[in-house]
């Protein structure tokens, strides 16, 4: 059974379960479920030490507001004195020398981190099959993919191994695998959570957020990791409201809510999905809300923008991966040249080198205006349209996936029709705008699939009190 983080609490303050108790729990947990290939490692003797740590604390009333939330991270975010390795050769057997900002502010309320999750290498991919350590399965049917990157957190949350986890999102790599694997997977407005120590891939869209049971879980770590950070100078210097007190205080009210016309009657979509999100706009306006269809007719042109901007970060952002200074070397390379030349190619996998060509490419001498500038300019009409869009309305609704989970090599041979599996969660990266993906749908072939809702910048309140509504109606 998945617990969420209030039941836990209720359990602990009726005093029958404790943090130690816990751990147990989930370490039996992780060993039996450990074909999913969720975690790359795990902290059992050191979870087990901080438990007995926390539950003294407990006991003395000193504990902070996340006693008895175990979390695992993706590995692409640091933790001092532990490996980081984006799973990536290249990275095989670096250890962190600092926190991330994020695992600093967790610890400090006493947050229990049980382990690092598999992921797409650098974060590079939508199905959890480009890890240097193999594929992570899909807990509801092992025979399909956990979607990606941040696969290994959302099947370590869905297969109930840990509380929730943290995950990154550069072109909807948290609310992706949320949707294949059945839960809550939160995206924050771009620089609405520091990134310093995030392993980046695409600097201007990375964004840290969380994958949990319940939009209260999603909401309470989200408090807790926003906010100002003198290490990223892109973080909003805005006060982070209190989310999770709020949750349950707001009253929504009647909103104005969007839906893309254009994602809904899309080709590539679902039936089924579409089916569900047509009664769920239905249910909306029976409730009282007003819902109404907009024109974006950019849809087709997100993936081309975002694989041209953000493989062009890739390509600066990885180049520090050389084999000189740390990580993998080729015991091959007896020059400086040859350093560079084999390390990089054994090192990173095949997805990653695809990407660091592609985006080297594109910043190329005679083809940068045509490529990344244009891609620029693309950038700021979505930015501009979609604003637009918020003038009139308070959310927009529309899928997260075009289907469910699809099996293992599906997409293998065709690397563009894999990019597509990205189509309609790409604008909010674009954008930089927050959005979250809800565990709302069954497939008849009895697959989850998510609804997903985007919000103004910074305006996660409304997305999240708004997702708990629908949420309970759910329920």
């Amino acid at each position: 059974m998945n617990k969420s983080f209030g039941e836990i609490k209720k359990e602990m303050s009726a005093g029958k379960l404790n943090c130690r108790e816990l751990i147990d729990f989930y370490l039996k947990r992780i060993e039996a479920n450990k074909h999913l290939n969720a975690f790359l490692e795990v902290f059992g003797d050191e979870a087990l030490l901080r438990a007995e740590e926390i539950d003294e604390k407990i006991r003395k009333g000193k504990s902070g507001r996340l006693a008895g939330m175990v979390i695992a991270l993706k590995d692409n975010i640091c933790y001092k004195g532990h490996r980081v390795s984006a799973a990536s050769k290249i990275l095989e057997g670096f250890v962190s020398l600092y926190h991330a900002t994020v695992v600093e502010r967790l610890l400090a309320e006493d947050a229990i981190i049980i382990g690092r999750c598999n992921c797409d290498e650098f974060a590079m991919g939508s199905s959890n099959e480009k890890s240097a350590y193999g594929k992570v399965l899909n807990p509801h049917d092992n025979r399909r993919v956990s979607g990606g990157s941040s696969g290994g957190s959302a099947v370590a949350v869905a297969a109930g191994l840990c509380t929730a986890a943290l995950g990154s999102d550069t072109g909807g790599s948290i609310r992706q695998p949320a949707s294949f694997c059945g839960v809550v997977g939160l995206k924050p407005s771009y620089g609405r959570i520091s990134r310093y120590g995030l392993l980046a891939y695409a600097s201007s869209f990375d964004q840290i957020g969380p994958l949990t049971n319940t939009i209260e879980d999603a909401a309470l770590l989200l408090e807790i990791m926003a906010g100002k950070d003198a290490y990223d100078s892109t973080v909003s210097q805005n006060e982070v409201p209190n989310y999770h007190e709020r949750l349950s205080k707001t009253d929504i009210g009647r909103l104005r809510i969007a839906y893309i016309k254009d994602c809904i009657e899309h080709e590539g979509l679902d039936p089924e999905i579409k089916l569900h999100l047509e009664k769920t706009i239905v249910s909306l306006k029976a409730k009282g809300h007003i819902v109404e269809p907009v024109a974006f007719p950019f849809i087709d042109y997100a993936v081309p923008t975002y694989y041209v901007l953000t493989t062009a970060e890739a390509s600066s952002n990885l180049s520090r991966y050389s084999g000189i200074n740390y990580g993998y070397r080729a015991p091959e390379a007896k020059d400086p040249d040859m350093v560079y030349k084999k390390s990089r190619s054994k090192g990173f996998g095949k997805e990653v080198k695809r990407r660091i060509m592609l985006g080297t490419f594109v910043l190329s001498t005679g083809y940068y205006d045509a490529y990344y500038a244009r891609g620029q300019k693309v950038r700021r009409i979505f930015v501009e349209k979609t604003n637009e869009i918020f003038k009139n309305f308070d959310l927009i609704l529309l899928p997260t996936t075009p289907g469910t989970a699809f099996s293992f090599g599906q997409n293998d041979l065709d690397p563009v029709k894999m990019y597509l599996e990205d189509i309609f969660t790409v604008q909010a990266n674009i954008t930089g705008l927050p959005a979250i993906s809800l565990p709302l749908g069954k497939h008849s072939n009895g697959l989850p699939f998510g609804v997903q809702l985007m919000a103004r910048k910074y305006n996660e309140m409304t997305l999240l009190t708004f997702s708990k509504e629908l949420m309970n109606t759910h329920s």
